[in-house]
């Protein structure tokens, strides 16, 4: 006896086929990613949801900034990663690295909200590693 298979079981089948195919994360991510850290993605929502703090930061002109973020070391502590350097990645490209020995003995150190994007906010270091627009950490 001949079987009809129907549009919508091949439609079905090569679906999951793909889906199989592709892998996938151990936790999936819903909403825009706003920062990938290793191979670790978080949302603004992920981000927003763990514990913040409120730290200031001094500008160029003097004026003290405050911000509220999450501390650098629980963002790659909950991301798994371990090394020498991190390295901080903005939208635009630039790069800028900070050994973690710096980072573990900074507790005022925050991946800090800006409006819809992420900085980093490093009380005490120089501006060249305070990185605006931040949407990559990497260690190494």
């Amino acid at each position: 006896m001949k079987q009809k298979i129907t549009l919508p079981l091949i439609v079905f089948l090569t679906s999951a086929l793909l889906l199989a195919a592709c892998g996938g994360t151990a936790e999936p991510v819903t909403g825009e990613i706003a920062l990938k850290v290793g191979g670790t993605s978080f949302t603004m929502a992920d981000l927003e949801a763990m514990d913040t703090i409120v730290v200031e930061s001094t500008k160029k002109d003097g004026t003290i900034v405050e911000y509220t973020g999450v501390p650098v070391m629980d963002v790659l502590e909950d991301a798994g990663l371990e090394g020498e350097t991190v390295v901080f990645i903005a939208s635009d490209g630039y790069e800028a690295e900070l050994a973690m020995s710096e980072l573990e003995a900074c507790a005022d150190c925050v991946v800090a909200f800006d409006g819809d994007e992420l900085r980093m906010v490093l009380p005490g270091f120089p501006g060249s590693v305070q990185v605006k627009g931040v949407i990559e950490i990497n260690v190494k």
